[in-house]
């Protein structure tokens, strides 16, 4: 393959729009949420995958797990939550089995907030799609986007 291969040059195009999506959906909903709830995209998405552990088997997820999760490196993610539980929105405690892990929470006072920050964000999200939606470039993306379901 060269520089100039038109697959290569097809798939970075793609790559790029991409990106481009993302990162105008992403500055969307942090406006949103910033303005509306002293939030950023990455604080909402850690409080949002945090509340949706359980007592069951496997339901308190590791702190690589959590990382993974929210797409930071372990480090940003320990400063997420430490920033978070100064704000008295997380709390972390030993993990009853294995004293070497450590398990982190939303508090109450967590769980108010994301609930009432999930329908700003899901308005800012749909509100992003919907404006990229008008570009040519970008429709197939949305398209896309809109189709995907969670996995079971």
């Amino acid at each position: 393959m060269t520089a100039t291969d038109p697959t290569l040059t097809a798939l970075a195009q793609g790559w790029c729009a991409l990106s481009l999506l993302h990162g105008r959906i992403e500055a969307h909903i942090e406006r949103a949420l910033q303005t509306g709830h002293d939030l950023s995209v990455r604080e909402y998405s850690l409080l949002d995958v945090l509340s949706r552990q359980h007592d069951g088997e496997g339901g308190h997820l590791q702190m690589k797990q959590v990382a993974d999760a929210v797409v930071l490196s372990q480090s940003a993610t320990t400063r997420l939550v430490t920033r978070l539980e100064d704000r008295g929105l997380l709390s972390r405690y030993l993990c009853p089995t294995d004293r070497r892990g450590i398990y982190t929470d939303v508090t109450e006072a967590g769980l108010n907030l994301l609930e009432e920050a999930r329908p700003t964000n899901d308005t800012a999200l749909r509100q992003a799609l919907d404006q990229a939606a008008q570009n040519p470039e970008l429709a197939p993306l949305v398209r896309a986007v809109e189709t995907l379901r969670a996995p079971a």
